[in-house]
């Protein structure tokens, strides 16, 4: 069993190789059929998407676009409840559907407040697509996904782009 060390904590692998490719082609497959005839917008989240986002952009068959944003509300291995915007998106988005690509939504308040900046901003749609969903911690059910990679139990982890303090 693979383990990781990070600022004094030792992580497991729970997911493979195999299993995310799967998660992301699935994930893929979907927004194609949903969005055929349209151009989303896919907005990544960094720094913990831009894996997941770079492998998902590459099974996206749509005329499309990517965008970068950078979103904080986590401290160490903890939510804060407080979403700041440290890189702001600079695309005009009005009248667009818009695809937000998240690493893991649990609590749900960054795609909380993220999805209502957007619909200010002039979106058409807003729909979240994330790698790692955990239902039971989510405390914002607004902001619950419309694709998810994988379901996973309520505990932190790391890998595949998904950091504890920038490591």
């Amino acid at each position: 069993m693979k383990t990781i060390q990070e600022q004094g904590l030792t992580f497991v692998e729970s997911i493979n190789a195999t299993q995310i490719a799967d998660a992301v082609k699935q994930v893929a497959e979907r927004i194609n059929h949903d969005y055929k005839g349209r151009e989303p917008l896919f907005v990544c989240v960094l720094n913990g998407a831009f894996i997941f986002a770079a492998d998902l952009f590459r099974q996206i068959s749509l005329r499309s676009r990517m965008a970068f944003v950078r979103l904080k509300s986590y401290s160490g291995t903890a939510s804060t409840g407080e979403v700041r915007e440290l890189v702001e998106l600079n695309e005009d988005i009005s009248g667009r559907d818009i695809i937000v690509i998240e690493d893991i939504v649990d609590t749900g308040y960054s795609m909380h407040y993220y999805k209502q900046h957007l619909l200010d901003k002039g979106a058409r749609s807003v729909e979240v697509c994330t790698f790692l969903f955990k239902p039971t911690a989510l405390l914002c059910p607004d902001a619950k996904p419309k694709y998810v990679g994988m379901e996973i139990p309520k505990e932190f982890i790391v890998g595949y782009g998904l950091d504890i303090d920038d490591y």
